[in-house]
């Protein structure tokens, strides 16, 4: 059996795109073929502006729209031990990725693999998930498109032997 990895998504405030990308990480991580293959999945922002809040209205309502109903989180900031405790953490963009790699570099010895989520897009290019707040829905549901197509293709890599 395949050894359980642990999963930590970062943007800049954690109430939109990683909170997205959490969500729908957990709903694919929950069936069949990978139930039972993720210890921990979690998300956080490199800022702290809306530490303890729920995610953003339009990320859950976009979540629920797709069927994933059951996602509750409180938005954290990023902190030197989730180098420790994640396998894998993913930045949505590359200023969060930068920020990620400043904190990892004053941490020595740390386990995480850092890295932009959108290394796992399928094109052949890596993309960023754009910060949706400020924009429409479409924005949220580009979101949710990417999370989904970047979690399918990231488990099938990592697991490459389970159907």
């Amino acid at each position: 059996m395949a050894e359980k990895i642990s999963v930590l998504f970062v943007c800049l405030g954690n109430i939109c795109r990683s909170t997205m990308a959490e969500g729908v990480f957990q709903a694919l991580a929950k069936k069949e073929p990978y139930k039972d293959l993720v210890a921990d999945i979690d998300s956080c922002g490199t800022g702290g502006y809306h530490i303890g809040e729920g995610p953003d209205n339009r990320t859950m309502s976009t979540l629920e729209s797709h069927g994933i109903t059951d996602y509750v989180h409180a938005a954290r900031k990023v902190n030197a031990s989730d180098f420790d405790k994640f396998d894998y953490i993913f930045a949505m963009d590359r200023a969060n990725l930068s920020d990620l790699q400043r904190i990892q570099q004053r941490k020595s010895n740390s386990k995480a693999k850092v890295m932009l989520f959108g290394e796992y897009s399928g094109t052949g290019k890596a993309e960023v998930i754009s910060d949706p707040y400020y924009g429409g829905q479409q924005g949220f549901e580009k979101a949710y498109e990417q999370a989904t197509r970047f979690s399918t293709n990231f488990l099938k890599e990592v697991f490459p032997d389970v159907n």
